[in-house]
């Protein structure tokens, strides 16, 4: 093994807590240590075309990607919802740090006292009666806009990129009456507290992988393959398969309406498994038809209850939204 790893990420703030959180837990588990190499994605650089339109969150991991396999970098740290279903050949999820809070946070804009409001929404009818009939929401995702226009049916969706320091200015600037954001990112970089509402699952699905530090690999690569295994956490890593394993078998990319969440109702202990509840959407894109369905499975058998979930919402409809949002 090298005296030196060379750890591959975006500049984004958020890219590189993350690439700095997964060098710190292999140096805190006596692996060797990080250097961290910035790449700059076509994402980066397509700043303004929305995700959508620009050919989704693919462009912020491709160019990472292309480094890996070249052996430029030893590995790659990415969000894991960015990343795509099928990896490219010889690509591996090597391990997971922790999940952060999975959940869509809804965040006001800061009111005359440089703060948010007094009052936080209890409820999502408070949420609505909150931000009016006609709310303009800052998102470019298809997936909460899929969703939350079932929520709020007046809404102007309006796509807004940049980083989160950004997207926070013009939200206060009066640019917006509401962003849409992971509440994994505001927590991450220490916005927590300009978190007006965490949307519950039961309105807003998060996208797969949501929350989930992914940290990339070559197969081949065994003695990477070892370091990256001995910091992975097992909960993250099974909730991120069955929410993967949904994705590939329903063929949606990372810019579909798909909503997925794998949460635990009994932790492993020790050699006794756990289990593990799926719960899946997919959505018209304005909102107008959803097929939700979910399952539950022993923590090992992560993968197939992702495929047994995907095969009956396609059973229910969902291949047709999808081609529908791909057109």
């Amino acid at each position: 093994m090298t005296a030196e790893l060379r750890l591959g990420t975006r500049g984004s703030a958020l890219a590189l807590w993350q690439a700095n959180a997964v060098a710190a837990r292999i140096a805190a588990h006596g692996g060797p240590a990080c250097r961290i190499v910035v790449i700059k994605t076509t994402g980066d650089q397509l700043q303004d075309a929305p995700l959508s339109e620009a050919g989704g969150k693919r462009l912020f991991v491709k160019e990472i990607e292309d480094a890996l396999q070249r052996d430029v970098i030893d590995l790659a740290v990415h969000s894991s919802k960015d990343m795509p279903a099928v990896l490219p050949d010889g690509l591996v999820v090597g391990g997971v740090l922790p999940r952060e809070d999975p959940r869509d946070a809804v965040v006001l804009p800061l009111r005359g006292t440089d703060s948010p409001l007094d009052v936080r929404p209890s409820s999502i009818e408070d949420l609505v009666a909150t931000l009016g009939a006609t709310p303009a929401i800052g998102t470019g995702s298809v997936r909460r806009i899929a969703q939350l226009a079932r929520l709020f049916p007046g809404a102007r969706f309006e796509p807004i990129r940049g980083n989160l320091d950004t997207r926070l200015r013009k939200l206060d600037a009066g640019q917006y009456n509401a962003l849409v954001l992971a509440a994994a990112g505001l927590h991450r970089l220490g916005f927590a507290d300009r978190i007006t509402m965490a949307l519950p699952a039961t309105a807003c699905l998060p996208a797969p992988g949501q929350g989930i530090v992914a940290i990339e690999v070559r197969a081949g690569d065994r003695a990477v393959r070892d370091v990256v295994a001995a910091i992975s956490d097992r909960l993250a890593a099974a909730a991120l398969d069955a929410e993967r394993a949904l994705v590939e078998t329903l063929g949606g990319g990372c810019q579909t309406p798909v909503g997925a969440l794998a949460t635990w109702l009994r932790e492993p202990t020790g050699a006794v498994d756990g289990e593990l509840e799926l719960t899946a959407s997919v959505a018209a894109l304005d909102g107008s038809r959803v097929v939700r369905d979910g399952d539950r499975a022993a923590g090992n058998q992560a993968v197939a209850l992702g495929q047994r979930v995907a095969a009956r919402l396609l059973e229910e409809g969902a291949g047709e939204l999808l081609a529908e949002a791909r057109q």
